[in-house]
């Protein structure tokens, strides 16, 4: 198989891991359409390609979300320490400081 997404041998994984490897591939490849409409949508100028783009990159935003939610609902140290960042007033790296101490 011509995936590049595993780096021990596939068979060696567990069914579990290689689910995982998969949502956090797909998570990759949401932040990259993101990152596309993002990118052209900043340089389209008829204002109905716009808006199609910024609808497609809506969707791209919603299965980020998705996937990244199911990757947190099976590390619970990953969302212990998203708690304390996401959504919170304040500085971004202090927070994160703070969130990585309470889980180490």
């Amino acid at each position: 198989m011509g995936f590049d997404q595993y780096h021990e041998p596939p068979d060696e994984l567990s069914q579990e891991t290689r689910t995982f490897a998969r949502m956090i591939t797909s998570l990759i490849e949401e932040a990259e359409a993101i990152s596309w409409y993002e990118q052209r949508m900043s340089v389209e100028q008829d204002k109905d390609a716009k808006a199609i783009m910024a609808n497609a990159q809506k969707e791209e935003f919603k299965h980020f979300g998705m996937n990244l939610e199911f990757l947190l609902r099976k590390k619970d140290d990953w969302r212990k320490e998203l708690q304390g960042i996401l959504f919170k007033k304040g500085d971004i790296v202090e927070l994160g400081e703070k969130a990585e101490k309470s889980v180490d």
